[in-house]
């Protein structure tokens, strides 16, 4: 089996991208994971840019990491000034980073144009800053920039560049797109010369670096790869600049799953999902669902003949085990089921269509009515579980409610706040309770967790993540219906309620009321187990 070497610059490349930010304390949490997750080196910033990094690499410099090394990474020494003197280089040996990536121009459009360098001085500051860092005991990554347009335009030059930095010392030739312009058949042909020509050196280890402006940069990496590159660099979940970096969180199990590749055991593999997640809310960049391999919807399934079949089979509509990845298969209830779809849903959550065959027709039934009322099931699943309870007379409510008042109060002096007074049955008790809140929703939250907490003080585990409000159809205008979806969260859960009116309010309500009852029933269902 042949060895694929996982490089990850999520913490200097990736933060690059739009709205990613990440504090040395945070960088310093991924980079554990992701050595926990078997990565082999873990790029973790640009110590002569920015302060962070420097933070960064000082927080780090006496952990162990079980699988890992940290990279720092920077740019070869500027034109005309020794390597010995130049600071970015200074800054790059003072982080005590035990590997450092360098990178140097391989584009003439770069070297004359840009820096306004001579093309021998290019090659100068490539060798003699790779030399030096080597001669002070670290392991030197040569990162190729621009190298594809570079061989493109000139690829006798481009091809110097590369031989300058073997001359050098280093081992490791990345070849970058920079500009993620490449189409793969220009990676695999242009990969393939470069390795051709330097045949004599079998101990060269070849990388892929590539961005994604094409959507090509996983498509890119990947043909790399198969022309003979060891080493793929990428960032998790496609971060960085522009319009990202090749996605680790693909590349991963095609390299270990499709290729055969000796990259990552099957036990860290199975932790990919959950480290997409962890950097993704570390970000503060809501998941892609659709994303190949970890996303949400990834092994989701909608249509009825596609449910039937996996019933059946699940290799008819899947292309790997959601479970290889961390991942898991999701059979979606909407106006487009079928019975199959529902008798798989209501196996998966837990609720008994017993032996009456027509019950599952009766059930698809209703929910195609309530979708076209404006409900979608797909986003909501919290509810979904209750009314299937509810249609198969299943469904024994926590609470019930007898009314609640909501006022909404604003002066010259402060914003608007909100009052809630509500009233609720549980059992033979009836709870009248009240509370303030920023809105009326979360005035009616606060109010209807007071009262419930008397009885069932689990409750206060649960917080409402994520509140959405959706006009269903604008002509109407402010009589429109709304739906609203509220998405809530335990300690061990994700769970997802909806609710629709022509009333914001009412809309609220629904889902908010949803949200508890589906709570309270997963807490009794744990009880039973």
């Amino acid at each position: 089996m042949e060895k694929a070497l996982l490089y990850d610059t999520t913490l200097r490349d990736g933060m690059q991208g739009e709205n990613i930010f990440f504090s040395p304390e945070d960088k310093v949490k991924i980079a554990k994971r992701l050595d926990e997750a078997g990565i082999h080196y873990i790029e973790g910033g640009w110590p002569g840019s920015n302060p962070g990094a420097q933070h960064f690499f000082e927080m780090v410099k006496d952990m162990e990491f079980k699988n890992a090394k940290v990279a720092a990474f920077g740019s070869t020494r500027r034109q005309g000034k020794p390597v010995s003197t130049d600071a970015n280089i200074q800054a790059l040996l003072d982080s005590q980073a035990p590997v450092i990536t360098i990178f140097g121009k391989s584009w003439d459009l770069h070297v004359e144009s840009i820096m306004q360098n001579t093309k021998k001085e290019n090659l100068a500051m490539i060798k003699e800053s790779i030399a030096y860092l080597l001669s002070h005991g670290r392991e030197v990554l040569y990162d190729a920039e621009h190298f594809f347009d570079g061989y493109k335009a000139d690829p006798d030059y481009a091809l110097k560049t590369l031989e300058a930095a073997v001359e050098g010392g280093t081992n490791c030739l990345v070849l970058c797109d920079t500009n993620g312009g490449s189409l793969p058949c220009d990676i695999e042909t242009i990969t393939r010369k470069a390795i051709e020509h330097f045949k004599k050196r079998p101990d060269l280890i070849f990388g892929i670096h590539t961005h994604n402006d094409c959507a090509m940069a996983v498509a890119n990496s990947v043909t790399a790869v198969h022309a003979g590159a060891t080493m793929v660099q990428g960032t998790v979940n496609g971060y960085g600049e522009r319009c990202g970096n090749a996605d680790l969180t693909a590349i991963i199990p095609i390299l270990a799953l499709k290729m055969n590749r000796d990259c990552i055991s099957r036990e860290n593999l199975e932790k990919l999902q959950n480290l997409s997640r962890f950097i993704s809310e570390t970000a503060n960049v809501p998941p892609v669902s659709s994303r190949p391999f970890v996303g949400k919807s990834a092994f989701a399934h909608k249509g009825g003949v596609h449910v039937s079949a996996i019933m059946k089979n699940p290799r008819a509509y899947e292309h790997i085990a959601p479970e290889l990845v961390g991942n898991k298969r999701r059979v979606i209830v909407s106006e487009q089921s079928g019975k199959s779809n529902i008798e798989y849903k209501a196996k998966e959550l837990g609720v008994d269509l017993g032996k009456n065959k027509a019950i599952g027709h009766q059930i698809v039934s209703s929910i195609k009515d309530l979708e076209d009322y404006g409900f979608e099931f797909d986003a909501a699943e919290g509810s979904l579980k209750l009314i299937m309870e509810k249609l198969t007379d299943q469904f024994v409510p926590h609470f019930e409610l007898e009314s609640f008042r909501v006022v909404v109060e604003k002066d010259k002096e402060r914003p608007c706040y909100s009052h809630a007074m509500i009233k609720i049955k549980m059992g033979n008790k009836t709870e009248i309770t009240s509370a303030e809140g920023d809105g009326p929703v979360s005035a009616l939250d606060n109010a209807l967790r007071k009262a419930l907490a008397t009885i069932f003080p689990q409750i206060n585990d649960m917080h409402l993540v994520d509140f959405k409000v959706r006009v269903i159809d604008g002509m109407d205008g402010t009589d429109a219906k709304v739906r609203v979806l509220i998405e809530s969260r335990d300690e061990n859960n994700i769970f997802s309620t909806i609710g629709v009116s022509e009333d914001i309010i009412e809309a609220s309500w629904q889902a908010l009321a949803d949200s508890f009852q589906y709570k309270l029933s997963l807490d009794n269902k744990n009880k039973a187990q």
